[in-house]
């Protein structure tokens, strides 16, 4: 309908922030599965990098961000299904920008502790998790901001 466009570009970005989230996840679920190979594999004093505590503590960190975003991505992304199908949701505009905001600083974190998990070779072009952290940040940019994304959040808990 001639005037709608702005409210249907609006309505549009619930659903499609749901899919910037599931890459989020991707990357993140991708440099947490490097990090843990590499830590299992790398030893230092004689034993494997995984078996010091602090090293357990980063990687159980980065699957428990991982697995929190996971499920509000999954839980919006039903609630978009649902939209989609004619089943209106009050709270699919909250849900996805918490989601997308959620997963993407969530793959920030996870690619950081990856890259830090390498050492020196994680800053590299000859390992993955270098482009991963680029790629990470990237989803706190489109589709809105993080910061803009906290401000649709606020505005639906305060309306």
């Amino acid at each position: 309908e001639p005037g709608t466009g702005f409210r249907t570009a609006l309505a549009t970005l619930d659903h499609t922030r749901i899919t910037i989230a599931a890459q989020a996840l991707g990357i993140a679920q991708g440099a947490l599965d490097y990090a843990v190979g590499y830590v299992k594999e790398r030893r230092q004093f004689g034993k494997p990098v995984a078996d010091f505590q602090g090293v357990q503590f980063m990687i159980a960190d980065m699957a428990m961000k991982l697995e929190a975003a996971r499920q509000l991505t999954y839980h919006a992304a039903a609630k978009s299904e649902l939209a989609m199908n004619g089943q209106p949701q009050k709270d699919l505009t909250f849900l996805s920008s918490a989601a997308k905001c959620a997963a993407s600083d969530a793959a920030m974190e996870i690619t950081t502790d990856a890259v830090q998990l390498l050492g020196g070779y994680g800053y590299t072009q000859d390992f993955p998790v270098e482009r991963m952290m680029r790629d990470a940040k990237i989803t706190q940019i489109y589709e809105g901001t993080n910061q803009i994304q906290r401000m649709v959040m606020a505005r639906q808990l305060l309306k």
